[in-house]
């Protein structure tokens, strides 16, 4: 079956790679999570370098994801030990 433009385009824009970690739901979410915060930071840097966003907003913009990811590792309880 032949893929579309659209998917080849939405896979080159938005890649996914295969997990092969701890198969946990919080694992599979949070890598999810990180990838998708990858994804974005490249898109960032790309128009700051680009000269589409200043510095001062590029790094806004990856503070507040940085912040997110933080968040949604915390919520996952990503790294905490199974006893508490």
């Amino acid at each position: 079956m032949a893929h579309s433009s659209w998917e080849s385009k939405n896979k080159f824009l938005y890649p996914y790679n295969r997990y092969y970690g701890k198969v946990k739901p919080e694992n599979l979410i949070f890598n999810a999570n990180l990838q998708e915060f990858a994804q974005k930071i490249s898109f960032i840097t790309n128009l700051e370098t680009g000269g589409k966003l200043s510095p001062e907003e590029a790094y806004n913009q990856i503070e507040a994801l940085w912040e997110q990811l933080k968040n949604s590792k915390k919520k996952l309880r990503i790294g905490m030990d199974d006893y508490s």
